[in-house]
């Protein structure tokens, strides 16, 4: 019996242990800033940093002169199916959460230990704006015209694509009339979460980023005005 427990508190302690180091390691690396150097010649085309407190996506134009999402990311995908949208957002992230989580209170264990430990498949979130007001959780950049085709093509990237194609994910568990659900690649994990996704798409942009960080806060403090 005193082995069980002695088995049983030095685990209980590297658990902790390990929460600690990731805690650490979270709040020490979102702070290390990469890319601080970001002036170019040309900026011009409008990107924006978009939080809810939690989770953050990359906005971007709905198209311009150098590319043309609405082939991709059809507007016929929506309920609203609304042509003057004017933005784009994408977020990735873990499929069960988006699919089967519409608030806190319908998270199960599974899905939550799924999603901590990369076990389950992503998605990406596309949401259509006709405008967007900044503030502190919407932070819009000025980028170039080939810093903003590095993003592009980060971002398609992180679509599963069948002959080019985004596969779009059937569901009625959209979170309103103007968004859509897409196949994506990789796995959510504590070390690679939706915000991880958005600071790497900054890194891909030559953008304003962190190290490495797992929180929207860890992106949002490089953009402090």
């Amino acid at each position: 019996m005193k082995r069980i427990i002695k088995f049983i508190l030095k685990s209980f302690a590297v658990f902790i242990a390990l929460i600690l180091f990731y805690v650490l390691s979270a709040f020490t690396l979102s702070k290390i800033s990469v890319n601080s150097n970001t002036a170019a010649e040309g900026q011009t085309i409008p990107v924006y940093i978009l939080s809810n407190g939690v989770h953050t996506d990359i906005v971007v134009p709905v198209k311009n002169h150098l590319y043309d999402w609405t082939q991709k990311v059809k507007f016929e995908n929506t309920i609203a199916k609304d042509t003057s949208a004017q933005f784009l957002a994408f977020g990735w992230g873990d499929k069960g959460f988006y699919l089967e989580t519409p608030t806190w209170a319908d998270l199960k264990f599974s899905t939550a230990l799924k999603a901590a430990t990369g076990f389950s498949a992503s998605a990406i979130h596309a949401t259509f704006y006709k405008s967007l007001k900044e503030n502190d959780n919407c932070k819009r950049i000025m980028i170039s015209e080939s810093e903003y085709m590095d993003l592009v093509g980060f971002i398609s990237n992180s679509f599963e694509q069948d002959l080019g194609n985004f596969l779009k994910i059937e569901t009625d568990a959209v979170y309103g009339k103007n968004d859509a659900f897409y196949e994506a690649k990789g796995s959510y994990s504590l070390f690679h979460t939706c915000n991880t996704w958005t600071n790497n798409a900054l890194k891909a942009a030559n953008q304003k980023a962190a190290l490495w960080t797992p929180t929207d806060t860890g992106i949002l403090y490089h953009y402090k005005n």
